[in-house]
């Protein structure tokens, strides 16, 4: 804790020689392979391949194919040195097949190494590292294309009014988020940077996120008019990382930073995982070294009787960047399939996640983004319990455009992280998540930890209730379905109810997303679709 207070303050800032001795302490600290290259291989390897031949002989590793090479200030020597390095890390680490942030890691890393053997073997340590749920450096497409949507959900999440700008003033929202760590090593100037890699030694890529938000946050602060039209957004954030000196002071930036309330690294390393998985389904792999496919939905060909294609961006840049990665596909319409709540269920059921959008024949439009399948409630048998998780949110379209995102999102701490004693604990039923117990927070099972992997082989959900302690049991009443009809949001109302007939509804506000009502608070449908993904 003493380390992160000094690194946050830039306690080893004013000395060079300092900050090159922490450096080498803590990298020596991380945790990695067993076989690491070190100072004495590079020597080795570093005279084999160059001998008496001049660096620029070799060409550059494959994995740099594109890259930029921020050389930070360093000298003709010095640039030298970090082609070498790179060309030894190319040699010596095959495995790694797309790595741009790479080289300013390594240029940084050189201006406080005794020499480039010693630059050589710390950056391979962080290369090595094998910390759980942690990592330094992405080292294939498929890795750096997973924190790249990370970052993207991240920011949904913690920047909404930026967010909403990109969103409007961009085609492809992603290919913006794409770029968030050339904001901090290749766009912001050496001395904002050199911060930045104290930190990041310290606590690894979850403080890189925290600083981009922060970053993101300002750059909507200095924008003045709320959408500037025709702007190229990307060329504007990187002018703005730039010039970031005439914003504000690199100790404000990291004290905003830190003041971001993030989830847990392990919730964030499970989204990740999520982020990969969808990528690999989406035919991404490991290997593939540069972005050859296009992420951005096609609007052009959406055609909905509730909501315009421009209204359908705005939701869909809402919607988990994995997900987004997918056309969307409608799946039940009351214009199509008529008012029957079993039609419904039976056309909804093994899709994950859905988007309900709802027309009240006031003209109003509003709905809900549902994580989980709908068949989920039949777990309960005869009792209709919640389920669902912490990535389900409501919104309004029409008369305005708002999003309600469940209530931890804002204020985390609220939600303690669940203790590792209790890590292979069953999932709660949604039943038991009902029921009550003397300490106010529901039952015991909900105090279970972030599993790596659970005992099927798949992954824990991101945002899963079970790990999280929640201080009150409606804080988690995502959404339920009986045949009476379907709920979403709970806690001293519900965000939106629908009866067995599609027909009449009801919303008011609820303590799980914390929404005022998304439109007259009794309401008739006129039209109800449910979009799936592709």
């Amino acid at each position: 804790k003493e380390l992160k207070k000094l690194a946050r303050e830039g306690y080893w800032a004013a000395s060079r020689a300092l900050r090159a001795q922490v450096y080498q302490q803590l990298i020596q600290q991380v945790a990695c392979r067993l076989v690491t290259p070190d100072a004495l291989v590079y020597r080795d390897v570093a005279t084999r391949l160059f001998g008496k031949l001049s660096v620029s002989s070799h060409p550059l590793p494959e994995f740099l194919e594109g890259c930029s090479m921020p050389t930070y200030c360093l000298n003709l020597e010095g640039v030298t040195a970090l082609k070498k390095i790179l060309i030894c890390v190319g040699n010596l680490f095959p495995d790694i097949t797309y790595s741009p942030v790479l080289p300013s890691l390594v240029a940084l890393l050189l201006h406080y190494s005794e020499d480039e053997a010693q630059c050589f073997e710390n950056i391979s340590r962080l290369i090595a590292s094998n910390a759980p749920h942690t990592s330094y450096i992405d080292q294939s497409f498929l890795a750096h294309q997973a924190s790249c949507m990370t970052f993207g959900d991240l920011a949904n999440k913690h920047c909404p009014a930026a967010h909403k700008l990109i969103a409007s003033t961009s085609d492809n929202v992603f290919e913006v988020y794409s770029e968030w760590l050339s904001w901090l090593f290749h766009y912001l100037p050496f001395n904002y940077a050199i911060r930045v890699f104290d930190v990041y030694l310290l606590e690894g890529q979850k403080v890189l996120y925290r600083i981009a938000l922060a970053l993101l946050k300002q750059y909507r602060l200095s924008v003045a008019s709320a959408e500037p039209e025709g702007t190229d957004i990307k060329a504007d954030l990187q002018a703005f990382m730039q010039n970031i000196a005439e914003h504000v002071t690199v100790d404000k930036l990291l004290e905003r930073a830190f003041g971001i309330r993030l989830f847990s690294r392990k919730e964030i390393w499970l989204l990740q995982m999520a982020n990969r998985k969808a990528l690999m389904e989406r035919g991404i792999t490991m290997v593939q070294s540069r972005q050859s496919f296009h992420l951005a939905v096609d609007m052009q060909n959406f055609s909905s009787s509730i909501v315009t294609a421009q209204e359908m961006r705005i939701v869909w840049s809402w919607i988990p960047e994995r997900f987004s990665l997918f056309p969307p596909l409608l799946l039940f319409s009351t214009s199509e399939d008529g008012c029957s709540l079993q039609r419904f269920y039976t056309c909804c059921e093994g899709y994950e996640p859905t988007v309900l959008l709802i027309k009240t024949t006031e003209g109003e439009v509003c709905g809900a983004f549902l994580s989980s399948d709908w068949s989920e409630r039949k777990k309960n048998g005869a009792t209709s319990g919640f389920f669902g998780t912490g990535e389900c949110f409501v919104f309004t379209v029409r008369p305005e455009t708002e999003r309600y995102e469940w209530v931890f999102i804002k204020k985390p701490e609220l939600a303690k992280a669940v203790p590792r004693s209790h890590q292979w604990s069953p999932s709660p039923s949604p039943a038991s998540l009902l029921s009550s117990s003397p300490d106010g927070r529901g039952t015991s099972s909900n105090r279970l930890t972030v599993p790596t992997l659970q005992r099927k082989g798949r992954l824990s959900p991101f945002l899963a209730i079970r790990h999280f302690l929640l201080p009150s049991k409606t804080a988690s009443m995502f959404m339920s379905g009986s045949r009476e009809g379907i709920i979403v949001g709970g806690g001293g109302g519900q965000a939106l109810s629908l009866d067995a007939n599609l027909l009449w509804g009801r919303t008011e506000h609820c303590e799980t997303f914390d929404n005022p009502p998304l439109c007259q608070e009794n309401f008739k449908v006129q039209l109800l679709e449910v979009w799936g993904f592709q």
